[in-house]
């Protein structure tokens, strides 16, 4: 039986997963909620039949029965109020801000989780691309640090990622730690105004011992990246990582990946990749999820 399914958030991300969830056959988008009745999301949802309203989460709590899983997709700050509400109702909720109320999920590391939790976190567009890769190197070896560059169009970030910078960085490096394994991290995001619009880039930079195996990095890496991509299409390596030996601090082993995650153009264009790999990522845990209660 499908999973009614409501999201909470009629910018960006929502309207880009509200198209998601359309082409899945385990979820159904049953109610977009917003704030603004002019939202362009909002008009484009209720043209397709989907349940809309500009009133607010109030609604979803007030028929907290009639749905099974609910997306936030709004800011980190305006999840923290509504974290608590949605526990009160008994909803499973995936929450695609960087809030970090509840455990992380990435989908290609620890799928799972979602069977032990009823508030889960996809931690951010950076983090679903660089965290796999992280865990991918921790597979093989001890990764001392990684520090990661993840880099987006301007033209793809919208008011709640821009508000949510400071929380982008702090939620991206725990996670590195946390899911991806990393005894120390650091992350960094960057708003390129390029026109044309750039494609969303990450790297990913990784201290390991001296002596780890360098082709067992590699083949953790390239199925990896494989595992990210049954769920993201567009996710691809740039090109072959990089191992160099002595090259980190105190002669550790560097470990250099790049990657490229072109979109769908499910709402925005493809080089959104950023939009794309978070409400992907949140439709293979939400299907996941749906797998578990049958």
């Amino acid at each position: 039986m499908s999973l009614r399914c409501a999201v909470v958030g009629s910018g960006n991300i929502g309207s880009d997963l509200i198209k998601k969830l359309q082409r899945s056959t385990l979820l159904v988008p049953t109610l977009l909620v917003g704030i603004d009745a002019e939202s362009d999301g909002l008009k484009r949802a209720a043209k397709e039949g989907i349940e809309t309203t500009h009133l607010g989460v109030d609604v979803l709590l007030a028929r907290a029965s009639e749905y099974d899983v609910v997306f936030e997709a709004t800011s980190a700050h305006v999840h923290a109020l509504n974290a608590p509400k949605y526990a009160e109702a008994g909803l499973f909720v995936l929450d695609l801000t960087p809030a970090a109320v509840g455990p992380y999920v990435v989908p290609a590391v620890n799928l799972d989780v979602v069977a032990q939790q009823r508030n889960l976190n996809m931690v951010t567009c950076g983090g679903q691309a660089t965290v796999p890769i992280v865990a991918a190197i921790s597979r093989a070896a001890v990764v001392e640090y990684a520090e990661i560059v993840s880099t987006i169009s301007s033209r793809a970030a919208g008011p709640g990622t821009r508000a949510n910078i400071d929380e982008f960085t702090v939620t991206t490096s725990d996670a590195l730690r946390r899911v991806g394994g990393a005894k120390a991290s650091k992350a960094i995001i960057v708003l390129n105004p390029a026109n044309p619009p750039i494609m969303m880039r990450n790297t990913v930079f990784a201290a390991v011992p001296a002596d780890a195996d360098p082709q067992a990095i590699l083949d953790s890496i390239e199925e990896m990246a494989e595992a990210v991509k049954r769920y993201v299409p567009g996710y691809a390596l740039v090109s072959k990582p990089q191992i160099d030996r002595g090259a980190g601090p105190g002669g550790t082993t560097k470990v250099s990946v790049f990657l490229q995650v072109s979109g769908a153009g499910d709402y925005l264009p493809a080089y959104a990749g950023n939009l794309d790999i978070i409400t992907a990522a949140s439709v293979a845990a939400a299907e996941r999820y749906a797998e578990l209660r049958d």
